[in-house]
């Protein structure tokens, strides 16, 4: 495990990434130097620069600082860029992100929230309701609170939040008092092989909670009765009988009125200002964590109603009588499905359009039915050509591999003009 206490220079590869800039903000709110590269400049990097983070976007060795102490990067980087190379060769302490945030969490009261889908969602909501009721955390999200324009924050208490990545087994070197699994739908196969080696990841993850920690675990995950805790609440939106249950919901003027279950208690009344029912179900389990942390009724309802979202999970971007736009990285089947429910029960009266960009080649070969059914619920779908990220194109697999798998014939492809 790396020792962060002597260390001032931190250069990050891949800064520009979502948890990397997390880590970013992190030591620069200690007072540590810190800079680095990524590909392409970005409303984000823009960001860090403006914060006083330098960020480069050319992979040169002259670029990257000489007098760093740690190198951190992201396993999206390729194991050819310069930098990286550079720093590797010259026996620099190169590690990864999820290393720097095992090293962080060796010494606080962690909050860990894993799961195919959701886990930002749920980790945004619980870091803004400690923040908001005074109780205080170190937050390190996978998306940007609308709150806070951030997705990071620092506070006098040692409690850190954290979204627990499943990509390249991250989250196994986390050290949660209290975790969430929220999904365990099939998903990175391109570094698990199988289903079923993902999912032995996410009973090993439940296996790290702490001496007298808890799981909160979404009821009828597959293969639930083989986590393993010091203790195990169940959620649900469905069974009435779980530890956490949301009754008696109701819609009121856009927004949610509901109360909620938490074993022996009932929080009533909590208005939540987020479009679909899975986030009145998300908002269940970070009650249930404010619960545990004994923080007071009153002050959670306060902090709920508050609660402004995250940029990108069910964004109203328009709002009007006749035009609604929603903005949502739903980049799994799951999450695409939820998103059209949602929003086709909140507007029913309304077309629904969906613009599409499926993410990831590997994703698109190995989730290519999923992403066909979960789009035919729309009425219309444009799609998109795939977006990258770290990968190279693989043979056979474009967004019409989607599309061929469709039922729904009110589907086209628009591809990219220069």
């Amino acid at each position: 495990m790396i020792n962060l206490e002597n260390i001032q220079r931190i250069y990050f590869i891949g800064i520009g990434g979502i948890g990397m800039s997390a880590l970013a903000r992190y030591f620069s709110f200690h007072g540590k130097t810190v800079s680095g590269y990524d590909r392409t400049e970005t409303a984000l990097t823009k960001k860090l620069v403006a914060e006083g983070i330098p960020v480069t976007y050319e992979d040169k060795i002259e670029e990257a600082p000489k007098d760093t102490d740690l190198v951190v990067y992201t396993p999206a980087i390729p194991a050819d860029h310069k930098q990286l190379s550079y720093y590797r060769d010259n026996n620099y302490t190169v590690v990864k992100r999820s290393d720097v945030l095992g090293a962080i969490t060796q010494s606080s009261f962690n909050i860990c929230i894993a799961g195919t889908h959701g886990k930002t969602t749920i980790s945004t909501m619980v870091a803004h309701v400690l923040r908001h009721t005074g109780y205080g955390c170190n937050a390190f999200l996978g998306g940007i609170a609308a709150n806070y324009n951030s997705n990071f924050w620092s506070s006098e208490n040692n409690t850190c939040v954290i979204e627990a990545d499943e990509y390249d087994r991250s989250f196994l070197k986390l050290n949660p008092d209290i975790a969430v699994i929220s999904a365990m739908d099939a998903d990175h196969l391109d570094i698990y092989g199988t289903e079923k080696n993902m999912q032995d990841s996410f009973i090993e993850f439940a296996s790290k909670i702490k001496n007298n920690g808890v799981l909160f675990v979404k009821e009828g995950l597959v293969r639930e009765n083989e986590f393993r805790a010091p203790a195990i609440l169940k959620y649900s939106m469905k069974n009435a009988s779980a530890d956490i249950h949301p009754q008696n919901v109701r819609m009121m003027n856009g927004y949610y009125l509901f109360d909620v279950k938490v074993k022996n208690e009932i929080v009533d009344d909590v208005a939540l200002n987020m479009g679909g029912l899975h986030n009145v179900e998300n908002a269940s389990v970070a009650i249930a964590i404010a619960k545990q942390l004994k923080i007071d009724d009153e002050a959670i309802r306060q902090a709920v109603e508050e609660f402004k979202g995250v940029k990108r999970r069910f964004e109203y971007i328009i709002k009007k009588k006749k035009l609604v736009y929603i903005d949502d990285y739903a980049h799994h089947p799951e999450e695409l499905a939820a998103l059209i429910k949602s929003a086709k029960s909140l507007f029913e009266d309304m077309k629904c359009t969906v613009i599409f960009q499926p993410h990831l080649f590997t994703r698109t070969r190995d989730l290519a039915e999923g992403f066909a059914n979960s789009l035919d619920l729309a009425d219309e779908v444009i799609l998109l050509p795939i977006y990258p990220a770290r990968e190279l194109p693989i043979e056979g697999v474009t967004s019409e591999l989607i599309k061929s798998k469709m039922n729904n014939r009110n589907v086209r492809i628009v591809e990219k003009k220069d």
